[in-house]
């Protein structure tokens, strides 16, 4: 038997201090790319869609490489949400950023299925030591 506990067993220790600025300062980077991406998608239809929801996923699957968890990609994804469902609100004055269209709604939508597939497919932290494979 090892004399270290399995990495499930090891109790939860809080962040430090540097991984959460990390974090926050990547759910404010994911708060920018939402209020860019909604300014660029219905500028050029095609070609800003796009553009805007391959940003959000290079930010947020770069973002899980830079901090090695999957939290990295959850922090701007949770960033560029709450960003989009803001301005989805109209404001007393009957100014709005998005127009009742596709473009708009596969905006929403699809960012949305870029940031659950980012958190998802994101590498997550595996615990060091040698290779798993038994030997022979």
């Amino acid at each position: 038997m090892s004399d270290r506990a399995p990495m499930l067993a090891q109790p939860l220790r809080p962040p430090s201090a540097g991984r959460v600025a990390a974090y926050l300062g990547l759910f404010v980077l994911g708060a920018a790319a939402g209020v860019a991406g909604a300014l660029v998608q219905p500028a050029w239809f095609p070609g800003g869609l796009l553009l805007a929801l391959a940003g959000e996923a290079g930010l947020c699957l770069g973002a899980a490489r830079a901090v090695g968890s999957r939290a990295g990609a959850v922090a701007p994804a949770a960033g560029w949400m709450l960003a989009v469902v803001l301005l989805t609100t109209s404001r007393p004055e009957g100014d709005f950023v998005f127009a009742a269209g596709g473009g708009s709604y596969l905006f929403l939508l699809g960012g949305i299925v870029v940031a659950v597939m980012c958190a998802t497919l994101a590498p997550g932290r595996q615990p060091g030591g040698g290779p798993v494979r038994l030997g022979k």
